[in-house]
């Protein structure tokens, strides 16, 4: 069992700090390329216990804060077609289960998105800790997962010539998270 001291982290409460932080995805359009686009406003915590298969995670994300450079596009993904965000205004996600897996982690978990809750796991990286120049102390995790929109009710899409859709199914999701110890 790997341990949080053995991490060099401090067991207790840690946030997510969004200024130092990404969430990013990416999708298939038109079957040729994909689109990458981010949320700018979320949040959440890690509360770490000594034995890190033990710690929780929790996360929301604004939906409103999507952006993939297209001011058009971004609004028509927060509509009903998609994300619905005047129904649904956030994704969250609360874990269920950590597992060690070589250096790296399984963070199993619910994940919610338009009301929808499925289990997803995500695959971590610990990027190391220490003190910060202002006192604080922080930490990295890199995450990544891939998810099926349908399976959160996201079906919209429009169906091209050639047979294709243009836009693919499978959502691929990358975290670099920066956590402040509280």
């Amino acid at each position: 069992m790997t341990t949080a001291t053995q991490l060099g982290l401090q067991v207790g409460k840690w946030n997510i700090d969004p200024v130092h932080s990404n969430i990013e995805f990416s999708v298939r359009h038109l079957m040729v390329s994909k689109v990458r686009g981010r949320f700018n406003a979320f949040g959440g915590e890690v509360e770490v216990d000594e034995d890190i298969t033990k710690s929780k995670v929790t996360a929301t994300i604004d939906i409103s804060s999507i952006d993939t450079r297209d001011a058009n596009r971004d609004g028509h993904l927060k509509s009903a077609d998609f994300f619905d965000v005047e129904n649904h205004p956030t994704i969250t996600f609360t874990s269920t289960e950590i597992v060690p897996i070589g250096d790296d982690y399984i963070i199993k978990g619910d994940l919610t998105i338009r009301g929808t809750t499925k289990k997803v796991e995500l695959k971590a990286e610990f990027n190391g800790a220490g003190p910060d120049p202002y006192g604080g102390f922080r930490s990295g995790i890199t995450a990544t997962t891939k998810i099926s929109r349908k399976e959160f009710g996201l079906t919209y899409n429009a169906m091209l010539e050639s047979g294709g859709a243009v836009v693919g199914d499978e959502i691929a999701i990358h975290l670099e998270i920066e956590l402040i110890k509280a």
